[in-house]
């Protein structure tokens, strides 16, 4: 049976990317908002049987708070239930609150884990992300499946092209993405077919202050330099990371994050001559940067075919338990 695919307010752009990648049209639904800011939404085809997926980005954006699309989406994912899909799959490139995953205060919320228990309760059977803050964290907290999609893999052609023929190195902004700059360093050096240098900076913050960020650590003289993380929020952290490389030795240094949030004064920190260029996916649209200094050297990337594909698998894998099931 071919899978339902839905777009809710808001996420209707990639996820139309989505279903061409797939060859499907959107299943058609109607949302509605009340005069009270109450919402209704409902499909408009019988999702009775159906392996059916949801995508939904939860970034904040004007008219729809992180919240509003956070509860659009999960009574939409209890009313497909109530109406009989055999699998509800959530589909959110941007997962919000994701970042909140462990207790750093006393009497702190592990927010993560309660958001998890939240699309649990209404019968959500899977969720797929794109680059979580702490993958570990995301695994940990749902008992549902989760599908971690991993950036670095949009980014993989555009960093080699960027950087041919260069003495090239993956470098994390703090201590908490070595993980991440790691995978993608042994991801580069096969596709490079060259040695691919390494390097972390030594950033922390607390109570929303940023500090650290001066010390690095591995080689990045005269290398290009691709620094990964998994967000752009303020843009500070990359900024300060970027130029400690840059007077570490760095020829150039290319910035690539999953999602870019770009909020407060990113627009003018990251039009910082130590950045080269900064490559987000269009997880979340870049609105906010409209008519800053930096607009002109940040670069989207579709992840429409990285959502794909992983529907496909698990749209193929849901098929083959139906089969075997007595």
């Amino acid at each position: 049976m071919t899978p339902q695919v839905f777009a809710l307010e808001g996420s209707r752009p990639l996820g139309e990317a989505i279903a061409r990648a797939l060859g499907l049209e959107l299943a058609a639904h109607e949302e509605r908002v009340f005069e009270d800011g109450e919402q209704k939404t409902r499909p408009l085809v019988d999702p009775a049987g159906a392996d059916v997926y949801v995508v939904h980005s939860l970034y904040g954006e004007p008219g729809r708070s992180a919240h509003d699309k956070l509860c659009t989406l999960l009574l939409f994912v209890a009313t497909l239930r109530d109406h009989g899909a055999a699998r509800v799959t959530a589909v959110v490139p941007y997962l919000a609150y994701a970042r909140k995953d462990r207790r750093t205060k006393p009497f702190d919320p592990v927010t993560l884990r309660y958001l998890a228990q939240m699309f649990e309760a209404v019968g959500t059977d899977a969720l797929i992300t794109l680059e979580a803050h702490n993958v570990a964290a995301l695994q940990n907290a749902f008992r549902c499946r989760t599908v971690h999609l991993e950036a670095h893999a949009l980014f993989t052609p555009l960093a080699l092209a960027l950087a041919a023929g260069e003495p090239v190195a993956v470098a994390s902004p703090d201590p908490g993405g070595v993980k991440r700059a790691q995978l993608w360093r042994e991801a580069l050096e096969p596709a490079a077919a060259r040695p691919v240098g390494f390097a972390f900076l030594d950033k922390r913050r607390s109570a929303g202050v940023l500090s650290g960020g001066n010390l690095v650590a591995g080689d990045v003289q005269g290398a290009t330099v691709l620094l990964i993380d998994d967000l752009v929020s303020t843009g500070s952290t990359l900024a300060r990371s970027a130029a400690s490389l840059r007077q570490a030795g760095a020829r150039r240094v290319i910035a690539f994050a999953a999602h870019g949030l770009f909020v407060q004064d990113a627009g003018e920190v990251l039009a910082t001559e130590a950045l080269e260029s900064v490559h987000v996916a269009d997880s979340v649209p870049p609105f906010r940067l409209e008519g800053s200094a930096a607009r002109a050297k940040v670069r989207v990337v579709s992840c429409a075919a990285l959502f794909a594909d992983a529907i496909r698998a698990c749209h193929q894998a849901s098929a083959v338990a139906a089969q075997g099931a007595p």
